[in-house]
C-alpha cells in the first residue's frame, strides 16, 4: 500500500450507498479536513456528486471515497468506518497520523 493509501471499511461503504440511495446521489463521501474543532482540525463528511481533479479516490464495494490533496496529508493511512453505539451512529475516522484526538472524535491534532 503506498503511504497516502486511505481505507473506506465495509460498514462505512454500505452507509453511505444506503445514504446516496435515498437522496438519489451516486455513492460517493467526501472526506475533507477544516481548522477548528477542539483539538486544532475537525473532520468533515458529506456526499460528492464526482470527484474533483486533484482528488484522491478508493473504492469499497463500488462506493467511492474521495479526499481533497490537500486535506489528504492530514488522513493518509486513515480508515474511515462507520459505527453504531448507544451514542448514536457517526463515521469516525481511525488516523494513525493523529498526536492527539478529542473525547468526541471529530477533530484531532497533529
Amino acid at each position: 500500500m503506498e503511504q497516502h493509501s486511505l481505507t473506506l471499511s465495509p460498514s462505512a461503504a454500505a452507509r453511505v450507498a444506503a445514504i446516496a440511495s435515498k437522496q438519489g446521489k451516486p455513492a460517493i463521501l467526501r472526506l475533507a479536513v477544516e481548522g477548528g474543532g477542539c483539538s486544532g482540525f475537525q473532520y468533515k463528511f458529506g456526499l460528492a456528486d464526482a470527484p474533483e481533479g486533484d482528488d484522491s479516490v478508493t473504492e469499497t464495494d463500488g462506493v467511492r471515497l474521495v479526499v481533497d490533496a490537500v486535506s489528504l496529508d492530514l488522513v493518509a493511512g486513515c480508515v474511515v468506518d462507520f459505527v453504531e453505539s448507544l451514542g448514536g451512529a457517526a463515521f469516525k475516522v481511525e488516523n494513525p497520523n493523529a498526536a492527539a484526538g478529542c473525547g468526541c472524535g471529530s477533530s484531532f491534532s497533529v
